[in-house]
């Protein structure tokens, strides 16, 4: 592939993900609290949660070896970084759900395991064919700087906020609450706001297209679906927070 074809699917890619977002803002995917089974036939909640999340690295690192990656410490680093989180989202996460009993669409799996072998095609493909080496001094760069210390963020608040939400659940329990302190003060999903921080540091880190692309898919995807928790949350509970926002603390 050229690398002129390879860019205009990176921006076409990135397109969808902003074309889709009116969409996502009014139909929120059936899975979690707004499950439907009108979306066809349904499997176990946690055996579709690592199907669909174990196609990223998977799909990265296969097309990444795919070519011959510029092999530096930086492009390893990277990777792990990439190889930790969906760890933590395809095996660590789902086994610590309290969700006995839950189901999740099949076309929902489908459509999010093509979501993240896309993403993986792109960021694997750029590294194992176009990327060219890391400089020694990219790591005193102050994009690689700040992206570091956004993605370390972003983690902590992804996985604390994962934490006291499975908390809220005792083992068999499948019902909802409304999750209290912390950043839960402030905004209904703190968890899907440190995941769009973690993606936006690792954009700033990479500093490439395709890892842009998959940071503005993920808040194309995250702001909806926290929008719709949100509204959720406040229709199911009278004495929700009033002064809440949904996923960016005094904004939205």
């Amino acid at each position: 592939m050229e690398a002129k074809t390879f860019y205009l699917l990176c921006f076409i890619w990135t397109a969808l993900a902003l074309l889709l977002v009116p969409i996502q803002l009014f139909i929120a995917a059936p899975y979690g609290r707004h499950v439907k089974s009108t979306w066809g036939p349904l499997i176990n909640n946690r055996l579709g949660w690592m199907i669909m999340e174990i196609v990223s690295p998977l799909a990265m690192l296969g097309w990444m070896w795919s070519g011959a990656p510029a092999a530096s410490g930086m492009l390893y680093f990277l990777m792990s970084l990439w190889g930790l989180h969906y760890l933590n989202r395809s095996i660590i996460f789902p086994l610590r759900l309290h969700t006995a009993g839950k189901r999740i669409p099949i076309s929902i799996v489908l459509s999010a395991a093509f979501f993240n072998s896309v993403n993986g095609f792109l960021n694997g493909y750029w590294w194992g064919h176009f990327a060219p080496p890391y400089p020694p001094e990219w790591v005193t760069d102050p994009r690689f700087m700040i992206g570091a210390a956004l993605f370390v963020i972003g983690a902590y608040i992804n996985h604390r906020a994962d934490a006291l939400l499975i908390a809220l659940r005792k083992p068999g329990d499948s019902g909802y609450y409304i999750p209290q302190g912390w950043l839960f003060r402030y905004i209904s999903c703190p968890n899907h706001f440190g995941e769009i921080l973690e993606w936006c540091g690792f954009a700033l880190m990479a500093w490439n297209l395709p890892a842009l692309s998959f940071a503005i898919w993920t808040a194309a995807n995250l702001i909806p679906r926290a929008l719709a928790h949100h509204r959720w949350y406040r229709s199911h509970f009278d004495d929700y927070p009033s002064e809440r926002k949904a996923v960016i603390p005094g904004i939205l």
